[in-house]
């Protein structure tokens, strides 16, 4: 690596580009920064809290952490409408800083650190709650987020097969084709092809539940990432009373992600029923493979901050 950090004020910081951040760090990478740093003392219930700030169209997130060596904050927009216009929905822009001159020592790209690092805490949090054999992966959603899910479940268990269920047929066609061509045994499907699958990912916009909870496997992981409103989700009270129910903070979880905030406001779990991912990874809290483990996430700054680092850590 190269100290960046002694490169003459008036330079500016460095850019890593979206490519750049892939290149230097891929799923597997990620995942193991993430899982390292909670192993290490990282407590997500001392982070920052994040701002979400409504916009005439749309929202602008700030998302601020710091650490022993740095300090950063991501700059995010979340625009819903400009898949229609063939822009991202979420963009964005990295600032990493050293903690103790806070000076600016390199910005990313903050959308490509979100493709990153969103699939690498589900991946980090999976690798502890999915099954060791996986035969079947069941992704809802067709956008970056969907396709990063199933690349960073890969990257932690062997998958025989994966079906895509998509709101939009010709986009689901287009990821299983996508997939198809790397080599991949993908199909579409729908709802129902969760009866059998080891690992149900939940990767789209979606305020009501996508599939019958019921049906999802005893010995299954669900991850949940689409939403951060305390009034939407992506599984249903079935599935959260039947589940383990692991999040990354419990007091973030209560108010940003319908998946666990509505059933306990419905009062058929409570919030003492949560346990959080750092409790797992540390095993702190054991895994109960007795019934089906589902995870949910809203994004925390911590883990930008910590995958942000492991990218200009390889720079």
């Amino acid at each position: 690596m190269t100290d960046h950090t002694s490169r003459p004020a008036s330079a500016g910081p460095p850019w890593i580009s979206a490519s750049e951040v892939f290149e230097l760090v891929d799923f597997e990478g990620a995942t193991r920064a993430i899982q390292r740093a909670l192993r290490e003392g990282l407590d997500p219930a001392s982070d920052f809290s994040r701002s979400i700030l409504d916009v005439n169209h749309g929202q602008l997130l700030l998302m601020p952490s710091q650490s022993a060596r740095f300090v950063g904050v991501k700059v995010a927009t979340v625009a819903p409408n400009n898949p229609s216009i063939n822009r991202e929905r979420i963009q964005g822009v990295y600032i990493l800083a050293d903690a103790e001159t806070l000076t600016p020592v390199v910005l990313l790209d903050g959308t490509a650190l979100t493709t990153l690092r969103t699939p690498a805490v589900s991946a980090a949090i999976a690798d502890y709650l999915a099954p060791k054999f996986v035969d079947h992966l069941v992704v809802f959603g067709t956008g970056p987020q969907a396709r990063a899910h199933v690349h960073a479940m890969r990257a932690i268990r062997e998958v025989q097969r994966i079906t895509v269920v998509g709101r939009f047929p010709g986009r689901a066609a287009s990821l299983v084709g996508e997939f198809a061509a790397q080599g991949m045994n993908a199909t579409e499907g729908d709802a129902a092809d969760v009866r059998d699958a080891q690992i149900i990912v939940c990767a789209t916009t979606a305020r009501m539940p996508l599939f019958d909870g019921e049906s999802a496997p005893d010995d299954s992981c669900t991850i949940a990432v689409g939403s951060h409103d305390a009034d939407a989700r992506e599984f249903d009270s079935a599935l959260a009373v039947r589940a383990q129910l692991v999040v990354e903070d419990i007091a973030v979880a209560l108010r940003e992600s319908g998946d666990v905030a509505m059933p306990v406001t419905e009062g058929v779990i409570a919030a003492s029923d949560l346990v959080s991912m750092r409790e797992i990874i540390t095993g702190a809290v054991p895994v109960d493979s007795s019934r089906p483990r589902a995870f949910t996430s809203s994004g925390m700054s911590w883990e930008d901050l910590v995958v942000a680092a492991a990218v200009f850590e390889c720079f």
